[in-house]
């Protein structure tokens, strides 16, 4: 039986709004609502995303309560610590997704020391691939009317480790994860890093330290699947592409594992899984055969003089990362088949 599901989508004219109406698009279910911005209002949606002609003569209207109600399923595409005020206006019956990190962490203290500003609560978590204890995060998602979607970083290292640490074959007190990360993860805004005079021929780390935002969530998804200790040395760099993440995360292999069932351990656990692809072995994951695809490429290996579990994984930040995570889970909540819309087909090179 058909069925149409109304969404509207806030933040229309940015990255990720505009990444949510593409890949929205695909849904046979969906039909867009309101297209809301702030700046952007009065706008035609083309002057903004040229790339999705099908909906081009589209007003952009202001972002207010009023313009988001009355859809099924309301997208927010905010800046982070601005979703949670439109948010709490909306109405308990409408499904918000929100690509923001409003409603993502459990801790508010985490919240202020990492974001600042009071914490707009915490929502059901939209990454159904998540281990739970014995069970996933999918099995809490349907009839859900709030969901927050993952961050882009958070996706790639929760996704690439989990395994892991679920099986007990690494030590996640020791984890190191550095990531070659695309500029559009930086949101679409006019600042001196971001023009292609700094950027093009150059990597560029950022939030080093420990002080990127996205480490209290993953702390906080590795915890949920099985440790009981996280410490984590989380390092982004930017590089000169448009889109995607390669992360490349280590940690000790766990006292009296045998290096050769490592790697079992993440095809058993992405076996069933639709969007989690354990490449043949000796073939490593590239950003580029993920682009446009909601899936996360991996491969796992035990580096034998270290001692430790080497995992790289591969997502477009966009989709797997933002977007396509978020119609994933629009899927689960409405009682959906998971795979609806969704692609894991690349456009490499």
């Amino acid at each position: 039986m058909h069925m149409t599901i109304s969404v509207a989508v806030s933040g229309a004219s940015g990255y990720v709004g505009g990444e949510v109406l593409r890949v929205f698009s695909a849904h046979p279910e969906v039909e867009f609502g309101a297209l809301t911005a702030h700046s952007s209002a009065g706008d035609r949606l083309g002057a903004h995303q040229p790339h999705l002609p099908h909906l081009a003569d589209r007003v952009i209207v202001d972002t207010t309560p009023e313009n988001l109600a009355g859809h099924d399923v309301v997208v927010l595409a905010l800046p982070h610590g601005t979703s949670g005020e439109i948010a709490a206006q909306l109405p308990p019956e409408t499904l918000v997704i929100d690509c923001g990190a409003d409603h993502r962490l459990a801790s508010a203290e985490a919240w202020a020391e990492y974001y600042g500003g009071d914490h707009s609560g915490t929502w059901p978590y939209g990454m159904p691939e998540l281990v739970v204890g014995d069970a996933h995060q999918r099995d809490v998602l349907p009839g859900t009317k709030r969901i927050a979607v993952p961050g882009c970083n958070v996706t790639a290292v929760t996704l690439g480790l989990q395994p892991g640490v679920a099986a007990g074959v690494v030590d996640p007190t020791d984890i190191v994860a550095v990531l070659a990360n695309g500029y559009s993860g930086a949101g679409k805004k006019l600042a001196t890093p971001y023009l292609a005079s700094e950027a093009l021929g150059a990597a560029v780390p950022y939030a080093v330290g420990g002080t990127h935002r996205h480490i209290p969530e993953i702390v906080q998804n590795l915890t949920a699947a099985g440790a009981d200790d996280v410490r984590i040395s989380f390092t982004p760099t930017l590089v000169p592409m448009a889109r995607g993440i390669l992360a490349t995360i280590t940690a000790p292999l766990a006292a009296g594992v045998d290096p050769a069932s490592v790697r079992d351990a993440w095809v058993e656990a992405y076996k069933d899984e639709p969007f989690m692809v354990v490449l043949p072995e000796g073939q490593w994951p590239t950003t580029a055969s993920t682009l446009g695809a909601n899936v996360a490429q991996m491969q796992v290996t035990v580096d034998a003089k270290a001692g430790r579990v080497v995992v790289v994984c591969a997502i477009d930040n966009l989709v797997k990362g933002t977007a396509g995570a978020a119609l994933q889970s629009m899927n689960v909540a409405l009682g959906l088949p998971e795979t609806t819309g969704l692609s894991t087909i690349g456009t490499a090179p």
